[in-house]
């Protein structure tokens, strides 16, 4: 194993995903006896461990190995002379079943997933919110840009939202309590749910711990419980759909992707009596395409079906309030009426039957809600067992998602920067013929078409320049289309946006990954390069949506300037907790310091054995 971690901890650096120092990583190995390779060895060379289990190991198992080894001595040492320390030393070991061999299957599968490189790595990056989108790496002195997190907006640490959650933290506590039904419905949840239903000019809406849950939930309760009910599901559709459909035990049709011809043609082979439910995305957010949700929704009158809407990578970002696509589609008339909760019959969100989102990407949350008519929504509310037997999300947590709900629908500036600062990352990007998936969305997925090279992308990003963006990997997108999905925020600065291209280029370069003109000449793929196809799509935003045309659109923040926070919209998300938490007024609070003297000397100079420690934390004003 001593070639392969040698390696792995060169391309990472020290702490980047959790793995001990070079220093360490050395000591560790001459303990053991184990020469370190030349430069320029791989994980193929290792003659200690298969690379899957090498691999697999080059984690947090290294940070604690000297600790781990040491008390598993003492562990030794300790049986050595007491039988009861011996029979639990004995029972401590992996336990062998009579006939299958559960721990060989279970390495075995892991092996498949490193032979074929689709091992998930997953590093150690904390996000620090008074410096988004700074994080700390598994030491908190190493830091890194953040580049793919999906909290598009950077509402995780938005003033409002972090003030709102620390007065809903001291007067209803931590937890819900139980599920909706016991204990844990409260006025928070039921508020929340206002807000999302109104957002959409729904009825009602209805909220789950996750929105993979709202999918999972609602699909298979729909697909069950309507007779002979016919799910077509787009191809490119999210894992949380696809198992929605699997557990309803209904039949399932695959149109291809975003292809209306096909899907008419599906449709056409059944009765228009038959129930039947169209499920699609409105942003793709993999290749970052756009799904046609108008031309779906005519399908779907034609034929008698239901459309099931997921807009999930797309709530908070499009639309004059920021409800998705399909609001954006008729951004005038929903601009025109303003706040009101009331439907604008004909338009293409009043014709979608069914809309899911998430509260955990532009809104920088956690959970995911349904919005429909109310009689559908109690439907699911009294039959889904994903709604009914989990617990309900903690009041804070649902209060700083109304709060992040309410200031987006109030203020477009985060939405608009957003968008240009998008612009400018792919149009930079395509000068230097980097191929990027084309598409009208703010995902912007850099092909490199490898799993090897995107892992090796990946990491050099992170080790050599401090830039942190994953890796994408069957089976979340087909072999041989693997990428790099950069996530383009309204808080990244011109400076950092131009360290990301120098970087992702310099990448490119030493790993010889293909260029955009070489996947021309190998005949396109994943929709770059493609003979006769456009290499660029006009975004879905237009300039005069995003303020170009009239002057109003925001500026790209430079290195040490600070995230605008609209005073008005902040009023308005405030006022929303008026009855539970009481007027607001003034600076926002959203810090408490808990390193002041008045807590720290209370802490030090409490008793061991101490019942409770007194001591007001002083709230820190932000700037």
């Amino acid at each position: 194993m001593g070639p392969a971690l040698t390696v792995r901890s060169k391309e990472i650096v020290a702490g980047y995903a959790s793995v001990a120092a070079n220093t360490d990583v050395e000591k560790l190995h001459k303990s053991k006896g184990v020469n370190l390779p030349a430069a320029g060895a791989s994980i193929e060379k290792c003659p200690h461990a298969s690379a899957a289990r090498a691999a697999a190991r080059m984690a947090d198992d290294l940070a604690v190995a000297s600790t781990a080894k040491k008390a598993a001595e003492g562990k030794a040492a300790a049986a050595a002379g007491c039988p009861f320390h011996q029979k639990a030393a004995a029972e401590s070991k992996v336990k062998k079943h009579v006939g299958f061999d559960y721990e060989a299957f279970y390495k075995g599968e892991l092996d498949k997933k490193h032979q074929d490189k689709s091992y998930r790595y997953f590093n150690n990056i904390n996000r620090l919110a008074r410096r988004f989108p700074v994080a700390h790496t598994a030491n908190p002195k190493d830091e890194v840009e953040v580049w793919c997190a999906n909290d598009y907006l950077g509402m995780g640490n938005n003033p409002v939202v972090l003030e709102t959650m620390h007065r809903t933290l001291d007067k209803y506590g931590h937890g819900a309590g139980g599920t909706r039904n016991i204990a844990g419905n409260g006025a928070m949840h039921l508020g929340l749910e206002r807000e999302v239903a109104s957002l959409h000019r729904k009825e009602a809406a209805l909220v789950f711990s996750s929105c993979y849950v709202a999918n999972d939930a609602t699909l298979s309760t729909l697909g069950s419980k309507l007779p002979g009910c016919i799910l077509f599901s787009d191809s490119m559709n999210h894992a949380s759909m696809i198992q929605g459909m699997r557990h309803s035990g209904a039949k399932r049709v695959i149109f291809k992707h975003n292809d209306l011809e096909d899907l008419e043609t599906k449709l056409k082979q059944y009765p228009k009596e038959t129930p039947k439910i169209i499920a699609f995305e409105s942003v793709y957010s993999m290749c970052g395409s756009i799904g046609p949700i108008k031309e779906i929704c005519d399908l779907a009158e034609q034929y008698g079906a239901l459309t099931f809407l997921d807009e999930v990578h797309a709530v908070g970002l499009y639309g004059p309030r920021g409800a998705g696509v399909a609001e954006h589609l008729d951004y005038d008339a929903h601009l025109a009426a303003g706040s009101s909760s009331d439907p604008i019959p004909g338009s293409v969100m009043d014709r979608v039957d069914i809309i899911t989102g998430t509260l955990g990407k532009a809104y920088g949350a956690v959970g995911g809600y349904i919005a429909g008519s109310e009689e559908f929504v109690d439907m699911v509310r009294s039959y889904a067992p994903g709604f009914i037997f989990t617990t309900s999300l903690p009041p804070a947590t649902v209060a700083g998602a109304r709060a992040s709900v309410v200031y987006q629908s109030e203020y477009l500036g985060d939405r608009q920067l957003k968008q240009i600062n998008v612009r400018e990352v792919k149009h930079r990007l395509a000068e230097l013929d980097i191929p990027v998936v084309p598409g009208p969305s703010h995902i912007v997925p850099v092909l490199v078409g490898d799993a090897a090279l995107a892992r090796a992308a990946s990491d050099k990003l992170l080790s050599e320049h401090n830039i942190y963006v994953q890796a994408i990997n069957y089976p979340t997108v087909a072999r041989g289309e693997e990428r790099l999905r950069i996530t383009v925020t309204p808080r990244h600065t011109a400076e950092q946006m131009e360290g990301l291209i120098r970087a992702v280029d310099q990448i490119f370069t030493e790993l010889n990954i293909n260029r955009l003109s070489d996947w021309k000449l190998a005949g396109g793929r994943a929709g770059v390069g493609v003979p006769g196809a456009a290499d660029t799509v006009d975004p879905i935003w237009t300039d005069e949506q995003i303020g170009l045309y009239d002057g109003t659109a925001p500026r790209s923040l430079r290195n040490g300037e600070k995230a605008v926070v609209d005073t008005r919209a902040v009023g308005i998300a405030r006022s929303r907790f008026d009855l539970l938490l009481g007027p607001m007024y003034g600076n926002l609070q959203p810090n408490r310091d808990f390193n002041t003297t008045s807590v720290v000397d209370a802490v030090l100079n409490a008793p061991l054995d101490a019942g409770k420690i007194s001591a007001n934390p002083t709230i820190s004003v932000a700037a």
